[in-house]
């Protein structure tokens, strides 16, 4: 079967039930794409589908094939990083960094449906993405200042 992957064809042999953060890690060599808890609850396995933040631990290979897939290897643009990863960098957000590319696709997925969220909005977007080092208050602050780019 054949999947779209950060712009890019790649023919791959899965069985159709098999998850797609499987096929991205173990297939495709893309391992920014973090496994967390398996059944979709801590969004480090966070991609985007046709720019819909998804949980690529639940999502069968089969459901994407007609797809344009977005990892966290793919928002960078010619050596130059993604406002909402800069702004990350800037605040200083993250400790261990295991939940850092499961929030950063959910809050570009967010900025690209709303470029300027309220503090309530952005809370709201990325509920359910877990942060075990709790550093919420800074995501929120990155996100807020890649609002303003």
């Amino acid at each position: 079967m054949v999947i779209t992957v950060n712009g890019v064809k790649h023919d791959v042999t899965a069985d159709p039930d098999v998850a797609l953060l499987t096929v991205l890690r173990n297939q495709l060599d893309l391992t920014g794409t973090k496994y967390g808890c398996g059944v979709g609850a801590c969004g480090a396995c966070t991609v985007l589908i046709d720019g819909n933040p998804t949980r690529s631990c639940i999502t069968p290979v089969s459901a994407v094939m007609s797809k344009e897939i977005t990892t966290i290897e793919g928002l960078e643009q010619n050596g130059k990083l993604h406002a909402v990863q800069e702004a990350l960098l800037n605040v200083d957000a993250f400790q261990c960094c295991f939940c850092a590319s499961g929030m950063i696709m959910t809050a570009v997925a967010l900025l690209n449906s709303n470029p300027s969220p309220s503090e309530s909005a952005i809370i709201k977007a990325m509920n359910g993405n877990i942060c075990r080092c709790g550093t919420y208050p800074y995501i929120v602050k990155a996100i807020k200042q890649a609002s303003k780019k």
